[in-house]
């Protein structure tokens, strides 16, 4: 069944009538000579202009590129809200293989289209996207982040990410032994690549124990050769059932918490910068249940977004690690809410956010 336009009413549906809609705008680009196909999904600008990301991917279907966007955009805007950035959530996607269709027009045609919202929203880098994408994207906006150093723009935010990790680990180390020190604890990091990596140097640089595992062979014996001290186990199934184990950290692909993983984990803390760790609703319930502290993943990786936002204002490394390091306070105020309202942490942060945004929107309306 589609709609007047011929698109999937499925999509239109979800857009206006299901959990995941509530979206404010959602732009469909395309640039036939090129061969540019987008979505750009803004879903709140209660706190400011929409920021977020643009995934290269191909998607097996149209429909499939819009749900990907809404879902993201949402996502966003609980991010912002939480990492207490003055800009709502929005994503992008665009449509094809990364490896074969991008090219400098397709990107130059996609700087338009963001152009053409007049700064409603900002973008910078995601999966199939990077620093040097994010630098011929801006030869056409503004409203583009992620840049190169030599372009005005931050560079690499994985340095960030990582120093908010390290920073709500330490929260939750507080929040459940009543220490921050992660001295002598035994902290698994499933993921070493560019976040991780800088993750497993915090770690040590505090005296914790660091065992390490990734799907690359090469990433694992880069750590093994550039840390002592650092031991390897052979996947994330023997990481997280591995004995003595006080943190893990998914710092890999989504979907870590599952009904295979939550019932075997011996970690009391899981706290990493996995995007969308929790595979589904009710897992978050089920770590609850276990005695397992979660620290809510949009919040723990917030330090790339931080970084992204401060490029708008010209880069300052100083005043981003600053506005990194609130993290923490965070991290425990999540888990205080947790605990107040009898609720995991997961739904705790998703209040605070929408408390924020309400509160954002009640302003803008005088009421």
């Amino acid at each position: 069944m589609t709609d007047v336009t011929g698109a999937p009413a499925d999509v239109l549906h979800t857009l206006f009538h299901s959990e995941q809609g509530g979206h404010e705008q959602v732009v469909l680009c395309q640039d036939r000579a090129s061969g540019l196909k987008a979505v750009i999904a803004l879903h709140s600008t209660a706190l400011g202009p929409a920021l977020g990301g643009t995934r290269f991917y191909p998607y097996a279907t149209e429909a499939e590129a819009v749900a990907d966007a809404l879902n993201l955009a949402r996502g966003m805007s609980y991010k912002n809200a939480m990492a207490g950035l003055d800009h709502g959530g929005g994503k992008a996607v665009i449509i094809g293989d990364p490896e074969r269709d991008k090219t400098e027009e397709l990107l130059l045609a996609y700087g338009r289209m963001v152009a053409s919202l007049g700064g409603r929203y900002v973008t910078a880098c995601d999966v199939g996207t990077y620093v040097a994408d994010m630098d011929v994207v801006a030869r056409e906006c503004r409203w583009t982040t992620g840049r190169s150093p030599e372009n005005g723009g931050a560079g690499d935010s994985s340095v960030l990410t990582a120093f908010g990790v390290y920073q709500s680990m330490r929260a939750s180390a507080q929040h459940l032994w009543g220490d921050p020190s992660l001295r002598d604890r035994t902290v698994g990091v499933a993921g070493v690549g560019k976040v991780g990596h800088h993750l497993v140097r915090h770690l040590l640089d505090e005296g914790a124990r660091v065992v390490i595992t990734d799907v690359r062979p090469d990433a694992v014996q880069r750590v093994l050769d550039q840390y002592e001290g650092v031991t390897a186990v052979a996947d994330t199934d023997a990481l997280i059932r591995l004995e003595g184990l006080d943190i893990y950290a998914p710092c890999a692909l989504g979907g870590a918490l599952n009904d295979e993983t939550v019932p075997v984990l011996t970690a009391r803390v899981v706290c990493g910068a996995a995007n969308n760790q929790l595979a589904h609703p009710g897992v978050e319930k089920d770590l609850a249940d276990r005695g397992i502290l979660y620290a809510p993943d949009y919040v723990v990786n917030a330090g790339g977004v931080i970084q992204v936002a401060d490029e708008l204002h010209g880069f300052d490394f100083e005043r981003c690690k600053a506005k990194a390091t609130r993290i923490f306070d965070t991290t425990l105020a999540i888990f205080a809410r947790a605990k107040e309202d009898g609720i995991p942490p997961a739904a705790a942060a998703d209040r605070i956010a929408e408390q924020r945004m309400a509160e954002a929107r009640a302003g803008r309306t005088g009421h």
